[in-house]
């Protein structure tokens, strides 16, 4: 994903000071997301991300409570498991007045429970008073908006903004406004269930009388949008109940997993709440956001990439993506978007800036390997599903990103995919698109056209994938032109990438054909799509899992032994959760089943770690020391939804576990379990729409066993050892 500044790379994310607090709180509903600190305030402090975001813009960028002048003190602060029902329990520090204890600490229990619900942020204050006396309570909340674009607050600088309009307050109601530069008025209206005793620069005071042994209630409501009223919220609980609701929807169909180990299970559940809450509802079904704060928006490869995690437990992430993705497929050539017909796109973007075209992300298809993974998703759901009427509704939109691959993507017509560096857009468009993350061994930035290893493996798959539903289909002579385009592809990268001395596949080949030889996690991915020959890919697989790639916590993206390698640079020497998912898949793809189970063992053991043992989009890439946690990187998402699918990606590795649901057949190839798990339960793991399959796979030394618990009579399991 891009980065923002004014620096070699312009979309770099700047941070100019540390965090404040680095516990950070999140929750999101739709277009809707919300980031506080400990207190559940937000403070323009620190990297200044805190705020209640709504398409784009920030609606809400100051928000604080206090309790007769001080701010309260913090007891405990936390999301519910299933990421809806964000609560912090305060209570008052010593309180004097005219040098005399007026409150002894600890009198009072202030709880905050925070819910989103569609475009409003709805959070219930209930005050709890334990003292044998009355007390009275002047509470003040401090609210402002500067609608910045999240591009500023990432470091853009604008030459103009828009108006922002003087604030309009009326008894219970504060009103906040702008008038952007692209047409558009923003408001956000804030109102009280109480009557405020004082209303002062955008502070409201309230006097609140509690008796002894009693509490009272005050509900707030933010609205972010047009300004037109919805319907009134008048307890948290009926926001709630909504949010309820479409959770429950969300998780109507799919699988459920629970292990023999308990911290794993915390684990896989956080991972799928996440997913949850980063799941957006479209016209076309689910669709996953990138992550928080910084992406919350649909991104091209990194949905296909959650939807392959996925597949295997939540299928109709797939479908919703697949839909999505078709729908916005580029019809035209439009350089400022990067666009070419049958591109997959790389990013879309709502708020001011877009709109105004100050950033190109509005509807950008800057990435050279979204078109060839979204094939590949394609070819994955089918034989996950059998669900052939999709796959047919979509074809349209899987021969035009061929076509693209074929006149397009091969820039020069070398048979390689690459890509023009873009000036106006991201300079490297693969998954690792900072400025300097494709670079040569001396640390010289390599020129265009650009072709990454990792990408000439996923186009590989995409024609062998290609091929399998154009045989479905019944295309005549199409799936063996497709698959001899295949075979040639990956005789001709294995003679131009593979690097005897390094072995290893080299990054890349530049513009002039020389290869990039550097050593790092991209070539990892030629394991996850096959390309890479198998004697190559265990030689890939021994030096993935020892320094100077593997940390002890990860493989990070750059060699340590390499001149750009920096543990706490973006991609150059960072540990991404997702990109170890990825080729910890294909470690277990070639049966390389000790280099895999270290990966995720390493991977498992980050995961403690982590707030919420939430994986977050990247760590820091130093090496394992005894006793001491994973370095967190200050500016990733968390959570991140790829990041976050990275463990249940594990565990099909782990089993083996493939499909071939036109058969009707569920099949395990050499099933192994870490030390870790000792056994692991599947309920409900559906081929079609009936009752699915209900399963434990045991783990006895260093055999694994398959006991089925339940199936339909059409569902067969194969497992081969």
């Amino acid at each position: 994903m891009p980065e923002i500044s004014r620096i070699d790379d312009k979309y770099y994310i700047s941070t100019t000071s540390s965090m404040i607090d680095p516990y950070r709180l999140t929750l999101k509903d739709g277009d809707l997301f919300g980031v506080f600190d400990r207190f559940g305030d937000i403070l323009p402090l620190g990297k200044n991300e805190q705020g209640l975001y709504y398409g784009g813009t920030r609606f809400l960028s100051h928000y604080e409570l206090r309790i007769n002048g001080p701010r309260p003190l913090v007891l405990s602060s936390n999301v519910d498991e299933d990421d809806i029902l964000l609560t912090v329990d305060l209570t008052n520090p010593d309180l004097y007045s005219k040098g005399r204890l007026a409150l002894p600490k600890d009198t009072m229990h202030i709880m905050r429970s925070k819910v989103l619900d569609g475009r409003r942020y709805v959070e219930c204050f209930r005050f709890r008073n334990f003292g044998l006396e009355k007390v009275e309570l002047e509470v003040e909340i401090t609210l402002d908006s500067d609608f910045k674009d999240i591009f500023e607050i990432r470091g853009s600088r604008r030459k103009r903004r828009g108006t922002c309009l003087p604030a309009e307050q009326k008894g219970r109601t504060l009103r906040l406004a702008y008038d952007g530069l692209d047409g558009v008025r923003r408001i956000t209206t804030v109102e009280f269930s109480l009557e405020p005793r004082q209303v002062r620069d955008r502070t409201f005071t309230f006097h609140i009388p509690v008796g002894p042994k009693s509490e009272k209630e005050m509900l707030v409501t933010v609205q972010c949008g047009d300004g037109k009223k919805e319907r009134a919220v008048r307890t948290i609980t009926s926001a709630l109940g909504r949010a309820k609701r479409k959770l429950k929807r969300k998780n109507s169909s799919g699988a459920h997993v629970f292990t023999s180990n308990e911290q794993f299970n915390e684990s896989i559940k956080r991972s799928l709440s996440d997913i949850n809450m980063m799941l957006t509802e479209t016209d076309y079904g689910y669709f996953p956001y990138g992550g928080i704060p910084w992406f919350c928006t649909p991104f091209g490869r990194d949905s296909i990439i959650t939807a392959l995690e996925t597949l295997w437990i939540r299928p109709a992430i797939a479908r919703g993506v697949l839909r999505f993705l078709a729908a916005h497929q580029a019809e035209e050539i439009d350089p400022q978007r990067a666009a070419e017909p049958g591109k997959i796109i790389h990013e879309m973007r709502s708020g001011e800036m877009a709109e105004l075209g100050e950033i190109p992300f509005r509807m950008y298809y800057g990435s050279v390997d979204s078109t060839p993974l979204f094939i590949m998703l394609a070819g994955a759901y089918w034989k996950r599903t059998g669900d052939t009427q999709l796959i047919r509704r979509l074809w349209k939109n899987i021969e035009a990103a061929l076509r693209w691959m074929d006149e397009f993507g091969d820039v020069d017509g070398d048979g390689f995919l690459e890509y023009v560096p873009d000036k106006k857009g991201l300079r490297n468009q693969g998954w690792k698109d900072s400025h300097d993350s494709v670079f040569h061994s001396d640390g010289t930035l390599a020129e265009g056209p650009i072709a990454l290893c990792e990408v000439q493996g996923y186009r590989y798959a995409a024609l062998l994938d290609a091929a399998l539903l154009a045989r479905v289909l019944k295309k005549p002579d199409l799936p063996l032109r497709l698959e001899a385009q295949a075979l040639e592809l990956k005789e001709n990268f294995n003679r131009h990438f593979w690097d005897e001395e390094l072995g290893t596949y080299v990054l890349a080949l530049d513009g002039g054909k020389r290869p990039c030889r550097v050593s790092t996690s991209n070539a990892g991915h030629t394991l996850f799509t096959g390309i890479a020959e198998p004697e190559r890919a265990r030689r890939i697989a021994e030096a993935m899992t020892r320094e100077p790639l593997f940390s002890g916590w990860g493989i990070r993206t750059v060699s340590a032994s390499e001149v750009l390698y920096n543990p706490m640079s973006y991609h150059n020497g960072s540990v991404w959760p997702h990109d170890n998912a990825l080729i910890a898949a294909g470690m277990s793809r070639y049966g390389l089943n000790g280099h895999f189970i270290r990966v995720f063992s390493g991977l498992f053991d980050a995961s403690l770690f982590m707030e919420f043992q939430r994986l977050p989009e990247l760590f820091c890439g130093f090496h394992r020391r005894s006793g001491a946690p994973p370095t967190i990187y200050p500016v990733a998402c968390s959570p991140q939804t790829w990041a976050a699918g990275a463990l249940i990606y594990m565990i099909q590795a782990s089993l083996g576990l493939d499909f071939a649901a036109h058969e009707g057949k569920i099949i395990f190839r050499q099933p192994v379990l870490p030390e870790f798990l000792g056994c692991v339960h599947i309920k409900n793991l559906q081929l079609s729409d009936e009752r699915g399959v209900d399963l434990a796979i045991r783990r006895y030394g260093n055999d694994v066993t398959i006991e089925v618990q339940h199936k339909p009579d059409d569902v067969h399991i194969l497992v081969i050892k």
